[in-house]
Protein backbone atom coordinates (compact mmCIF):
# COMPACT_ATOMS: atom_id res chain seq x y z
CA UNK A 1 0.00 0.00 0.00
CA UNK A 2 1.02 3.42 -0.61
CA UNK A 3 2.84 5.28 2.67
CA UNK A 4 0.74 8.54 1.15
CA UNK A 5 -0.51 10.18 -2.19
CA UNK A 6 -2.68 13.16 -3.20
CA UNK A 7 -5.90 12.84 -5.08
CA UNK A 8 -9.48 14.31 -4.99
CA UNK A 9 -11.28 15.26 -1.64
CA UNK A 10 -14.92 15.11 -2.74
CA UNK A 11 -16.81 15.41 -5.74
CA UNK A 12 -17.64 18.75 -7.41
CA UNK A 13 -18.02 20.82 -10.41
CA UNK A 14 -18.27 24.18 -11.51
CA UNK A 15 -18.85 26.07 -14.78
CA UNK A 16 -17.67 29.02 -16.87
CA UNK A 17 -18.26 30.85 -19.97
CA UNK A 18 -15.51 31.71 -22.38
CA UNK A 19 -16.61 33.49 -25.82
CA UNK A 20 -20.11 32.11 -25.26
CA UNK A 21 -19.33 28.39 -24.44
CA UNK A 22 -20.04 26.75 -21.61
CA UNK A 23 -17.15 24.62 -19.67
CA UNK A 24 -19.09 22.43 -16.65
CA UNK A 25 -15.71 20.88 -15.05
CA UNK A 26 -16.24 17.68 -12.90
CA UNK A 27 -13.93 16.08 -10.44
CA UNK A 28 -14.37 13.33 -8.36
CA UNK A 29 -12.25 10.24 -6.94
CA UNK A 30 -11.98 7.13 -8.30
CA UNK A 31 -9.68 4.23 -7.45
CA UNK A 32 -10.50 1.95 -10.63
CA UNK A 33 -10.27 2.28 -13.99
CA UNK A 34 -13.49 1.29 -13.99
CA UNK A 35 -15.09 3.53 -11.57
CA UNK A 36 -13.56 6.63 -13.63
CA UNK A 37 -15.50 5.23 -16.92
CA UNK A 38 -18.15 4.95 -15.06
CA UNK A 39 -17.81 8.56 -13.79
CA UNK A 40 -17.34 10.13 -17.33
CA UNK A 41 -20.42 7.83 -19.13
CA UNK A 42 -22.44 9.62 -15.87
CA UNK A 43 -21.61 12.69 -17.06
CA UNK A 44 -22.31 12.49 -20.73
CA UNK A 45 -25.96 10.82 -19.51
CA UNK A 46 -26.21 13.86 -17.97
CA UNK A 47 -25.25 16.28 -21.02
CA UNK A 48 -26.55 14.14 -23.93
CA UNK A 49 -27.03 17.28 -25.79
CA UNK A 50 -23.52 19.07 -24.79
CA UNK A 51 -21.33 19.36 -27.84
CA UNK A 52 -18.47 17.82 -26.23
CA UNK A 53 -17.64 15.58 -23.05
CA UNK A 54 -13.83 15.72 -22.39
CA UNK A 55 -12.05 14.09 -19.87
CA UNK A 56 -9.07 12.44 -18.61
CA UNK A 57 -7.77 10.03 -15.27
CA UNK A 58 -4.88 9.12 -13.56
CA UNK A 59 -5.21 5.39 -11.81
CA UNK A 60 -2.78 3.05 -9.74
CA UNK A 61 -0.07 3.27 -7.38
CA UNK A 62 2.84 4.52 -9.84
CA UNK A 63 0.10 6.92 -12.15
CA UNK A 64 0.12 3.34 -14.42
CA UNK A 65 -3.58 4.09 -16.24
CA UNK A 66 -3.28 7.71 -18.06
CA UNK A 67 -6.03 8.41 -20.56
CA UNK A 68 -7.48 10.95 -22.39
CA UNK A 69 -10.19 11.87 -24.69
CA UNK A 70 -11.28 15.08 -26.88
CA UNK A 71 -14.40 13.70 -27.61
CA UNK A 72 -14.35 15.52 -31.17
CA UNK A 73 -12.52 18.60 -30.15
CA UNK A 74 -9.24 19.25 -32.03
CA UNK A 75 -7.01 16.13 -31.01
CA UNK A 76 -4.65 17.22 -27.61
CA UNK A 77 -6.70 20.37 -27.36
CA UNK A 78 -8.97 19.17 -24.59
CA UNK A 79 -8.03 15.91 -22.86
CA UNK A 80 -4.56 16.24 -23.04
CA UNK A 81 -4.96 19.70 -21.35
CA UNK A 82 -6.95 18.54 -18.11
CA UNK A 83 -4.45 15.46 -18.07
CA UNK A 84 -1.63 17.84 -17.73
CA UNK A 85 -3.40 19.36 -14.49
CA UNK A 86 -3.39 16.26 -12.96
CA UNK A 87 -0.02 15.48 -13.71
CA UNK A 88 1.34 18.81 -12.44
CA UNK A 89 -0.82 18.19 -8.83
CA UNK A 90 0.32 15.21 -8.91
CA UNK A 91 -2.93 13.31 -8.41
CA UNK A 92 -3.67 9.87 -8.38
CA UNK A 93 -6.44 8.10 -7.91
CA UNK A 94 -8.56 11.00 -9.72
CA UNK A 95 -10.59 11.79 -12.54
CA UNK A 96 -11.93 14.81 -14.33
CA UNK A 97 -14.55 15.32 -17.07
CA UNK A 98 -15.31 19.08 -19.01
CA UNK A 99 -18.55 19.39 -20.54
CA UNK A 100 -18.59 22.03 -23.21
CA UNK A 101 -21.99 23.51 -24.92
CA UNK A 102 -20.78 25.56 -28.00
CA UNK A 103 -21.33 29.16 -27.93
CA UNK A 104 -20.87 29.73 -31.66
CA UNK A 105 -17.47 31.33 -31.51
CA UNK A 106 -14.15 29.38 -32.31
CA UNK A 107 -11.97 29.81 -29.69
CA UNK A 108 -8.84 28.46 -32.16
CA UNK A 109 -6.36 25.50 -30.31
CA UNK A 110 -4.91 27.81 -28.04
CA UNK A 111 -8.18 29.18 -26.62
CA UNK A 112 -9.19 25.84 -26.49
CA UNK A 113 -6.39 24.42 -24.28
CA UNK A 114 -6.17 27.80 -21.87
CA UNK A 115 -10.07 27.10 -21.64
CA UNK A 116 -10.28 23.15 -20.80
CA UNK A 117 -7.40 23.59 -18.62
CA UNK A 118 -8.91 26.23 -16.31
CA UNK A 119 -12.37 24.21 -16.48
CA UNK A 120 -10.34 21.13 -15.12
CA UNK A 121 -7.94 23.40 -12.60
CA UNK A 122 -11.71 25.10 -11.47
CA UNK A 123 -13.40 21.79 -11.06
CA UNK A 124 -10.39 20.51 -9.07
CA UNK A 125 -10.39 23.48 -6.43
CA UNK A 126 -14.05 23.38 -6.02
CA UNK A 127 -13.69 19.05 -4.97
CA UNK A 128 -9.99 20.14 -2.73
CA UNK A 129 -7.16 18.06 -2.54
CA UNK A 130 -6.51 15.84 0.39
CA UNK A 131 -3.22 13.88 1.43
CA UNK A 132 -4.13 10.32 2.65
CA UNK A 133 -1.43 8.71 4.47
CA UNK A 134 -1.48 5.29 5.53
CA UNK A 135 -1.83 4.77 9.68
CA UNK A 136 -1.71 1.80 11.30
CA UNK A 137 -4.19 1.11 14.11
CA UNK A 138 -2.66 0.29 17.27
CA UNK A 139 -4.25 -1.46 19.69
CA UNK A 140 -2.95 -0.95 23.30
CA UNK A 141 -4.31 -3.61 25.93
CA UNK A 142 -3.63 -2.01 29.77
CA UNK A 143 -5.09 -2.29 32.86
CA UNK A 144 -7.72 0.12 34.12
CA UNK A 145 -5.42 1.36 36.84
CA UNK A 146 -3.57 3.00 33.72
CA UNK A 147 -6.38 3.91 31.46
CA UNK A 148 -6.59 7.51 32.79
CA UNK A 149 -2.55 8.28 32.25
CA UNK A 150 -2.70 6.45 28.41
CA UNK A 151 -5.32 8.34 27.29
CA UNK A 152 -4.42 11.76 28.54
CA UNK A 153 -0.92 11.34 26.76
CA UNK A 154 -2.52 9.74 23.37
CA UNK A 155 -4.61 12.53 22.99
CA UNK A 156 -2.15 15.28 23.52
CA UNK A 157 0.17 13.55 21.16
CA UNK A 158 0.18 13.92 17.68
CA UNK A 159 -1.51 10.21 17.39
CA UNK A 160 -5.27 10.43 16.58
CA UNK A 161 -7.29 8.45 19.28
CA UNK A 162 -9.49 6.03 17.38
CA UNK A 163 -11.55 4.66 20.40
CA UNK A 164 -11.35 3.15 23.61
CA UNK A 165 -12.96 -0.21 24.34
CA UNK A 166 -13.76 -1.67 27.78
CA UNK A 167 -13.48 -5.19 28.60
CA UNK A 168 -11.76 -6.94 31.28
CA UNK A 169 -8.79 -4.51 31.17
CA UNK A 170 -9.20 -1.54 28.35
CA UNK A 171 -8.20 -1.67 24.92
CA UNK A 172 -7.17 2.11 23.35
CA UNK A 173 -6.99 2.40 19.78
CA UNK A 174 -4.62 4.81 17.95
CA UNK A 175 -4.02 6.10 14.51
CA UNK A 176 -0.06 5.77 13.94
CA UNK A 177 1.87 6.74 11.24
CA UNK A 178 3.48 3.58 9.60
CA UNK A 179 6.85 5.11 9.66
CA UNK A 180 6.33 5.57 13.41
CA UNK A 181 5.06 2.48 14.27
CA UNK A 182 8.06 0.92 16.48
CA UNK A 183 8.66 4.68 18.06
CA UNK A 184 4.63 4.31 19.61
CA UNK A 185 5.09 1.36 20.81
CA UNK A 186 8.35 1.88 22.63
CA UNK A 187 7.12 5.42 23.96
CA UNK A 188 4.12 3.29 25.47
CA UNK A 189 6.06 0.37 26.58
CA UNK A 190 8.12 2.87 28.16
CA UNK A 191 4.76 4.94 29.89
CA UNK A 192 3.52 2.10 31.45
CA UNK A 193 6.83 0.32 32.59
CA UNK A 194 6.07 -2.31 30.38
CA UNK A 195 2.64 -3.03 31.44
CA UNK A 196 0.77 -3.05 28.41
CA UNK A 197 -0.02 -5.66 25.50
CA UNK A 198 0.13 -3.56 22.02
CA UNK A 199 -0.62 -5.13 18.67
CA UNK A 200 -1.20 -3.84 15.26
CA UNK A 201 -4.84 -4.16 13.86
CA UNK A 202 -4.79 -3.00 10.26
CA UNK A 203 -3.58 -0.14 8.33
CA UNK A 204 -6.30 2.62 6.68
CA UNK A 205 -5.61 5.95 5.42
CA UNK A 206 -6.62 9.15 7.28
CA UNK A 207 -7.08 12.27 4.87
CA UNK A 208 -5.45 15.77 5.75
CA UNK A 209 -6.60 18.43 3.38
CA UNK A 210 -3.85 20.31 1.29
CA UNK A 211 -6.10 23.03 -0.18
Amino acid sequence: MRESYMTAGSSASTEILIQKSRFIGFAARAETEQEALDFINSIKEQHRSANHNCSAYMIGEQNSIQKANDDGEPSGTAGVPILEVLKKKDLKDTVIVVTRYFGGIKLGSGGLIRAYGKSASEALAAAGIVERRLHAIIKVTIDYTWLGKVENEIRQSVYPLKEIEYTEGVNVYAYVPVADEQQFIDWIMEMTNGQSSIKSVKKEYLEFPVF
